[in-house]
């Protein structure tokens, strides 16, 4: 029986599925979200998969050994605050840090900003006379009593999730794991969380902030993973379950139940993995990867084949200190809804239709017109065919919707509002790659730029347009690229501990143990999840930043550098990282550097799977023509009748002139008459300028890489 490892990332609006043999053989499939239950989209994606093998769901189960998860459940647990009950216990005088936050004002001169409503209510903040100085010295004793008198008061409030988090608990945590083990024995069915068991880093308001999140979202996080994990048992899976993690990487279950705020970009997280095997794959390091899917748009950078890490990131506003790839998200996909502002402007998002009641055309109720109404009436899709026939489009609904919500206010024709719609959007988009790219200091131009999502094929011509980017790519599992990621995501664990010092006053043995400390917990992980010893790998970072500075620059270095504690070639670096991020380093004045955090991410290699070769026969691109079609151009800003290629027809080695479509079942791809297209070896569309590349250095330079 043929073995399956199987990626599923829900999104917003579809559940997306890719289903790989390890001979090779790939199935891709899509079915929309259920938002009030997702494990619900989760268990039908797997029944309709099995369907298209003509064989039962349980026996498809059966031959599923790995299931890779990504989950938006905490995701949309923070942007809809619709999380646990939640209280704080802090130490007594910082009740209120929470809501001080890094006391600066987001907006510093908008008098009218009004700060985020803290996950926990003033009320629900308690405090203990409690005092760890600076140097890990216990100054006063937890009074056990007076925590008693707090859990009395958190049973009456019927609390469903605590947070325990006091000063200086990363030098000595003995007072927080004495608090959250007497709060888990006396209250049984309460998530309880210590900020030592999150983020056991010094600045305290990042401390009590992460661990406020994990434990907002926590209930509901365990709850989900809970029932999934029950759902798959009930259908006799035996496989693994593991879950994408923000930091790209994939662990079990158990582990996100402890600290769920690992999981906040769960999903995005995978494509940025996805571009990163891929971009390696195709010969180039650098590369760009955005995300068009129902709901939002993602972009994220890919830097000598690592994608880029941050730990200073934030969802709706709540800061989250913990390692996650660096992407951006905007509310810019198909289910972004047209409106028009005070000022009479035609708008795009951030508000989404989502998969209930989705966009007009998907005829379920939907009544705002949006960005797949817009698509479908500009002739990118087809109104039989979307999703490949499952989901017929209602187009005179969407120009209906279109005309009388946006076009009669704004004097124009349905035609020219879609148009402007696709305009509008375009530019969102293309400013979101801006900021990955340009406000990081790097060229998009000099990117490969990877599209992925079921919508971001019909868009990024002319997104690529703007950027002035000369070439693009459409990986043959584009539509699910996410899902993809996830099986190539390997078993990862990040680990931190504070040692705040200048270099000259560091313990080098102290510093050496520290990261060994780190280093063996994490390959006794690892071991226990199954990852043989030659396949675990170590990968330490220092926080570092020059004296008198007020943030850090996070510092890759070698293994070997840290063993041999070797501080010149880690200057030396410091150096040349904090020119290229800031244009200047203090290098030649001499000035004294300092660390804050020392780092260490242990990752446990997994096999990837081969679902981008093509070994079959392929045709001729004339014979993968199945009509023309009236499609709107957007350099003439008129409507032409355009071949339409069946994308999912073996075209691979042709080139495909624009403009045209190309259309496969879970997406459409749009070759604007700016660009040319070469489908490649791969079954993927490498899509150029055809004014400023050649076609045939393009189809050498392919077959020189594939080859």
């Amino acid at each position: 029986m043929k073995k399956y490892k199987v990626g599923i990332d829900i999104g917003g609006t579809f559940t997306d599925l890719i289903a790989v043999s390890h001979n090779g053989e790939t199935i891709v499939h899509k079915t929309l979200s259920t938002p009030l239950d997702p494990s619900i989209g989760f268990l039908n994606g797997l029944n309709e998969i099995a369907q298209m093998k003509n064989i039962t769901l349980q026996k498809f189960i059966e031959s599923i050994d790995t299931i890779v998860h990504g989950t938006t459940v905490a995701t949309n647990a923070l942007l809809t605050l619709k999380g646990a009950k939640t209280a704080l216990i802090t130490t007594k005088g910082f009740r209120d840090a929470l809501e001080m936050r890094r006391g600066i004002r987001e907006e510093q001169y908008n008098n009218h900003y009004k700060n985020v409503v803290p996950l926990v209510p003033r009320h629900l903040r308690f405090t203990l006379d409690e005092r760890i100085d600076a140097e890990g010295k216990i100054l006063n004793k937890i009074n056990e009593e007076e925590l008693h008198k707090i859990i009395k008061k958190l049973t009456k409030e019927h609390i469903e999730s605590v947070v325990v988090c006091f000063m200086n608990s990363f030098k000595n945590n003995e007072h927080e794991k004495k608090a959250v083990s007497i709060l888990k024995k006396q209250l049984k069915n309460t998530f309880v969380v210590g900020s030592f068991e999150v983020l056991p880093s010094i600045r305290f308001y990042e401390r009590v902030s992460t661990t406020a999140v994990s434990a907002f979202v926590g209930p509901i996080v365990s709850k989900y993973l809970d029932n999934l994990k029950q759902k798959l048992n009930s259908v006799n899976f035996k496989g693994t379950l593991l879950i994408m993690q923000s930091n790209g990487g994939v662990v079990l279950p158990e582990h996100v139940m402890k600290n769920p705020a690992v999981t906040v970009l769960s999903g995005p997280a995978a494509a940025p993995t996805a571009g990163a095997f891929y971009s390696e794959m195709l010969g180039y390091k650098n590369c760009i990867t955005v995300d068009m899917g129902g709901t939002s748009f993602d972009a994220a950078l890919i830097i000598d084949n690592q994608c880029v890490t941050g730990t200073e990131g934030s969802i709706n506003r709540y800061r989250i200190a913990l390692p996650s790839l660096d992407i951006i998200t905007i509310g810019a996909g198909g289910g972004s809804i047209g409106w028009i502002d005070n000022g009479g402007l035609l708008r795009m998002g951030p508000q989404s239709a989502g998969s209930l009641p989705g966009p007009v055309s998907y005829d379920r109720g939907g009544e705002q017109p949006a960005c797949t109404d817009a698509d479908l009436i500009l002739g990118y899709l087809n109104p039989e065919f979307f999703a490949g026939g499952k989901l017929k489009l209602n187009k005179t609904k969407a120009e209906n919707a279109i005309k009388n919500k946006l076009a009669s206010k704004l004097g124009l024709s349905v035609n020219e509002t879609a148009a402007g719609m696709f305009k509008i959007i375009n530019s969102n988009m293309a400013q979101g790659v801006r900021q990955i790219s340009v406000e990081r200091g790097y060229d998009p131009r000099e990117f490969l730029f990877i599209v992925a999502g079921g919508a971001g094929s019909i868009h990024s011509s002319e997104i690529c347009k703007e950027l002035e980017i000369p070439m693009f790519v459409v990986p043959n599992v584009s539509s699910i690229f996410c899902a993809a990621g996830m099986l190539l995501g390997d078993l990862k664990h990040d680990y931190l501990k504070s040692y705040y010092s200048t270099f000259d006053k560091i313990d080098p043995k102290k510093f050496i143990t520290l990261f060994n400390e780190m280093k063996n917990e994490g390959f006794d992980i690892l071991i226990e999840e199954g990852v043989a010893k030659d396949r675990i790998t170590f990968h330490p970072t220092l926080d570092m930043r020059y004296v008198g500075q007020y943030h850090e620059v996070p510092l890759p270095v070698e293994w070997k550098d840290v063993l041999d504690f070797n501080t010149e070639k880690i200057f030396e670096l410091f150096h040349n990282e904090h020119n290229r991020q800031f244009g200047y380093s203090l290098k030649d004045e001499g000035t004294e550097m300092e660390l804050i955090n020392i780092r260490l991410r242990v990752i446990g290699k997994i096999e990837k799977p081969n679902f981008l070769s093509a070994d079959v026969k392929s045709i001729e691109a004339k014979k993968a023509v199945k009509h023309n079609r009236e499609v709107y151009i957007p350099e003439t800003n008129t409507f032409k009748k355009v071949p339409v290629y069946d994308g999912d027809l073996p075209i691979y080695g042709c080139l495909i002139e624009g403009p045209c479509i190309i259309e496969k079942i879970t997406t459409s791809v749009f070759v604007s008459s700016t660009y040319n297209c070469l489908v490649d070896k791969l079954g993927s569309f490498i899509i150029f300028d055809k004014n400023k590349i050649n076609s045939q250095s393009i189809i050498k330079m392919n077959n020189k890489r594939l080859n």
